[in-house]
């Protein structure tokens, strides 16, 4: 039975246009018991957590409303979790909080003291279901990611870019394991199209490291004793080595959950079918929900026209 007042979406609400009739649309997949649950089985799981991190494709209309419907869902019954997001820089807090202070339920103010339409994110309208639950909800709105003036001179200059204490407090000093140096590697490997330049792999694994440990610094500094949740891409919701592993070495004892929300594909018909993108066994969430899938151009195709440096 759905909690009074939380409806989860249906499936003739959704937004995006391929793939509904998928076996696995709408579906939501519970990984350690490897069985499927329903909406108010993850929603009473998530709620026994102290911090819940939630992914998403970031132009993912369908992903905002699922993450809108959580947000809401966990704060039914007047829990207050502290809201961060990895669209926001710490830089901005200042401005975040001087619009709530102002307008503590208006999200289209939120994003006018933000500068959302200069800010390089997917439209606002797509992340405005998030903000306004959490609005609505009288949630802290956490501007939780780095700023990415740090982020380039972390790339371009190495972790001595960066101030001691931030640079130890985000373990940049401390080396990965060899196979996740090398797994993470590939991975910026392949999300630059096999373009970006040998050397330039490792310092771009170092700024992955140093968001994944900020994003989890944030969140869990906000937490004044009813948890936080965090809208962030799935690459950071990974348990494996994104936020949620982050926060189980910062804060031990604390429950974290993770939800991947990912798209269908025609030819993956199983949850294990999805593993192999993100290169592990069993896919690196909790619980993962799937959804009709947005057309999305290659974004390979023009860097594949030029040639390798």
């Amino acid at each position: 039975m759905e909690q009074p007042g939380v409806q989860a979406p249906l499936p003739n609400e959704w937004s995006s246009p391929l793939h509904r009739e998928h076996p696995l649309t709408g579906r939501i997949w519970d990984v350690k018991a490897a069985r499927f649950v329903d909406a108010d089985t993850m929603r009473r799981s998530l709620a026994q957590a102290r911090f819940v991190v939630l992914g998403e494709r970031h132009d993912q209309p369908d992903h905002h409303q699922l993450q809108a419907w959580l947000v809401q869902a966990l704060t039914e019954g007047g829990r207050k979790p502290a809201l961060a997001f990895e669209m926001l820089d710490v830089g901005q807090q200042a401005a975040v909080d001087a619009s709530l202070a102002q307008a503590p339920r208006d999200a289209e103010a939120l994003a006018l003291a933000v500068n959302w339409a200069g800010s390089g994110w997917p439209d606002w309208a797509l992340y405005r279901p998030v903000f306004a639950a959490g609005l609505e909800a009288g949630l802290p709105i956490v501007a939780a990611n780095l700023p990415r003036s740090q982020v380039r001179d972390l790339v371009m200059r190495g972790p001595e870019a960066l101030a001691p204490e931030l640079r130890q407090r985000l373990s940049l000093d401390t080396p990965l394991p060899e196979p996740v140096e090398q797994a993470m590697r590939l991975e910026q490997d392949e999300v630059h199209c096999g373009h970006l330049p040998k050397e330039m792999l490792g310092p771009m694994v170092q700024a992955q490291r140093a968001r994944d440990a900020h994003l989890a610094d944030r969140l869990s500094n906000a937490d004044t004793g009813q948890g936080g949740v965090l809208i962030t891409g799935n690459g950071h919701a990974r348990t494996d080595r994104g936020v949620p592993a982050q926060l189980a070495a910062r804060v031990p004892g604390k429950d974290v959950r993770s939800v991947g929300l990912l798209e269908v594909a025609p030819a993956l018909r199983a949850p294990a079918d999805y593993a192999a993108s993100f290169g592990t066994q069993s896919l690196p969430f909790d619980y993962v929900w799937f959804t009709p899938a947005m057309p999305m151009e290659d974004p390979c195709a023009a860097l594949l026209k030029r040639p390798k440096k």
